[in-house]
């Protein structure tokens, strides 16, 4: 990998991140903290988006998948809004986000392969 493409990279992915903060601030202002359904969104829309540049832009996977995507979603917080719930005994809401997030990340995944198979 080159240098350039490497900076590149690291360039995306603090956009991802920066694009993240600001999904994530409008949903919650939008649906209110009760579930974490901003990183529920930017999960499940990375997905998709990831679906999509694997089957229609393989050649800047590293750049998009790797670097903005990989910036823009967030296993790790999602992990922990579970945990949140769980411990403050929405066990319900803790499974469901879990759950939730896991199938409809498959399927928005799967969804973007479809969509970018029609190009």
């Amino acid at each position: 990998m080159s240098p350039l493409l490497f900076l590149c990279a690291a360039l995306a992915g603090g956009a991802g991140a920066v694009v993240r903060y600001l999904v994530d601030r409008g949903v919650t202002r939008l649906a209110g903290r009760r579930f974490p359904w901003g990183v529920f969104v930017i999960n499940v829309t990375g997905s998709f988006a990831l679906g999509v540049v694997v089957g229609l832009l393989p050649e800047v996977l590293f750049l998009v998948g790797a670097g903005f995507l990989g910036g823009y979603t967030t296993f790790s917080t999602a992990m922990l809004d579970t945990v949140a719930l769980w411990r403050d005994g929405a066990r319900r809401a803790a499974a469901g986000h879990a759950i939730g997030m896991l199938l409809i990340g498959v399927l928005a995944a799967g969804l973007g392969l479809a969509v970018a198979s029609q190009f």
